[in-house]
């Protein structure tokens, strides 16, 4: 299977370094083909510009938004891993997702309705957060989180949505619960009959 990972930490020591690394292995070594898009390691520019802008109204994008989306089309499965920074995305990973994810590429609308144009696709999201669970819970911040990315981008665009991992209290687990977070990583690789090769 065609596996495309889109990460953003700036800290190559990360958490989220290392899923991104257990994850890659683990495909690798079960036969997949396996492409990583470390989008501060590539220095992706994240801001819509209003060349952007005017060009997506004419269903032109620039050159490095082109190559993103080539390898988007090209993935049956598309992996995100990214912190959670003030409740969202970090700013590169939004500004991706804002350029990248354009009308006529990701979505677009039929006689006012719309309708995503990334179908047949799977995606799992990774994050991790400082706050714990429970506090999240109690403002109501989880169902929000899933909101937002969730219906927001990711379904919006026609993505099928596997798993969205949320790892919280980050900043403080230890090395025992870091390798237990990467079990469940990849205990959900490996329950997905469609994504495993037999």
């Amino acid at each position: 299977m065609k596996h495309l990972i889109i990460y953003a930490h700036p800290n190559p020591n990360s958490i989220n370094s290392q899923f991104k690394q257990t994850l890659a292995e683990f495909l690798w070594d079960n036969g997949h083909e396996v492409i990583i898009r470390d989008l501060n390691q590539l220095n992706f520019n994240p801001i819509l510009s209003l060349e952007d802008m005017e060009g997506q109204r004419m269903g032109k994008v620039a050159e490095d938004v082109t190559e993103e989306q080539n390898y988007i089309s090209w993935a049956e499965h598309i992996t995100f891993i990214y912190p959670i920074w003030w409740t969202g995305m970090p700013a590169v990973m939004k500004g991706f997702i804002d350029r990248v994810f354009s009308y006529g590429f990701a979505y677009r609308y039929d006689q006012g309705v719309q309708k995503g144009l990334l179908t047949g696709k799977q995606t799992t999201i990774i994050n991790t957060h400082g706050k714990s669970r429970a506090e999240y819970e109690s403002i109501g911040m989880d169902k929000a989180l899933s909101l937002t990315s969730d219906k927001g981008v990711f379904t919006y665009c026609g993505l099928e949505i596997n798993q969205h991992f949320f790892f919280d209290k980050a900043d403080k687990a230890n090395f025992e619960i870091i390798e237990d977070w990467k079990q469940q990583i990849i205990k959900s690789f490996k329950s997905n009959s469609t994504t495993i090769k037999n």
